[in-house]
């Protein structure tokens, strides 16, 4: 059982209260933001909580044991809160979200409800609904090597051992002409071997999208495919920086990267057909009859 301060102890006996929630979180900048859902702002703790955010909380669940508990807020994007462009930058994954429970009259008086990390971020027009993840989600990462036939590595880790920072491997470009959502004709300052950044991330310099970064699908025939179109529209004469990308296949290693010395997978391991493929120098007759006759 929680063992509550002695202060919000004795306000929850007197019967009436003034309660309220308020959130702290922590993008991967290092930013923090503060929200509560009281009529007015604020400061607890040294962070100001900003009340007529439109944030409130959706659904929240505990559970007991190992499973993985969290919960939902929802709320409206706003110029002074949470903006379109930075979630769709990724400045919010992976931030750190604490729940607490405060006082409004006395903010001093407060108790740590939960600590979670922001996982799913669904939006709808002018609104947006954050999954928060409960601290047991980290035991679903994968810790450790998995036996497997591609590479475990990350490029460029220290596993991986390739360096990014080679001129092999990264390159400036601009867009000539945008397409479709997330394709662009463009060209590259140099010519590169094909499929090199397939799998990669691009890092917008200039523009609208200055800044932001995003995945490659595929670069092929001066076209670039992105898996996700940027938040903000793409014009002729945007330049952007360009970082290789690996599909984790051995082949792809030799050929691109001349770095199978330090290939993290296992290659050669049986497939799952391995049990029903033909024994050795077997040929035809295999008719499941008996051997013996």
């Amino acid at each position: 059982m929680r063992a509550l301060p002695a202060d919000l102890a004795a306000h929850l006996a007197g019967g009436a209260t003034t309660l309220c929630h308020c959130w702290a979180l922590t993008r991967r900048d290092g930013t923090i933001l503060g929200f509560t859902d009281h009529d007015r702002d604020l400061i607890v703790g040294g962070v100001t909580y900003a009340a007529r955010s439109g944030l409130e909380a959706a659904e929240a669940s505990a559970e007991l044991g190992f499973a993985v508990g969290g919960g939902e807020v929802a709320g409206a994007l706003r110029s002074s809160g949470i903006v379109e462009a930075e979630v769709a930058g990724g400045l919010y994954d992976g931030a750190s979200v604490e729940t607490w429970l405060v006082n409004w009259t006395h903010p001093a008086t407060r108790l740590l409800l939960d600590v979670a990390t922001v996982g799913e971020i669904r939006r709808a027009g002018g609104a947006f609904v954050v999954e928060l993840r409960g601290l047991m989600h980290e035991l679903d990462a994968e810790r450790g090597r998995t036996y497997r036939a591609t590479c475990s590595a990350d490029l460029g880790d220290r596993r991986c051992r390739v360096d990014l920072d080679d001129p092999r491997y990264r390159t400036a470009g601009t867009v000539t002409a945008p397409g479709a959502a997330g394709r662009y004709d463009v060209t590259l300052a140099g010519d590169f071997a094909a499929g090199l950044f397939d799998g990669g991330r691009l890092t917008w310099d200039g523009g609208v999208n200055a800044g932001l970064s995003g995945d490659i699908r595929a670069l092929a025939g001066g076209e670039l495919i992105l898996w996700e179109a940027p938040p903000r529209p793409v014009s002729a004469g945007d330049g952007f920086r360009l970082t290789a990308g690996c599909d984790k296949r051995l082949a792809t290693c030799r050929e691109l990267f001349a770095n199978v010395a330090n290939f993290q997978g296992f290659p050669h391991m049986p497939g799952n057909d391995f049990v029903l493929r033909h024994a050795p120098g077997s040929g035809p007759g295999l008719d499941g009859g008996s051997l013996f006759r």
